[in-house]
C-alpha cells in the first residue's frame, strides 16, 4: 500500500499548506482528499506535487 504520510510533513517544511495547493497551484480537493484517504491518485499529480515542493518522490510517498 502506498501512503502519503510524508507529504504533509515535506508541505509543512517547505511552509506551504493545503490552502496554498488548492489555490495558488490549482490542485483539486478531490485529489487532497484522495491523498487523505491515501487512495489511488496519478502519476501526474505525484509528479505536479514534487515539482512544486521541489522534492524527490520518497519526500511524499512511501511503500508499506
Amino acid at each position: 500500500m502506498i501512503v502519503f504520510d510524508k507529504l504533509f510533513k515535506t508541505m509543512k517544511r517547505k511552509g506551504i499548506s493545503q490552502y496554498d495547493l488548492i489555490h495558488k497551484y490549482g490542485v483539486s480537493t478531490g485529489q487532497l482528499d484522495r491523498i487523505r484517504k491515501n487512495e489511488n491518485i496519478t502519476t501526474n499529480t505525484l509528479n505536479t506535487l514534487c515539482e512544486i515542493l521541489n522534492c524527490d518522490l520518497k519526500a511524499i510517498a512511501e511503500f508499506k
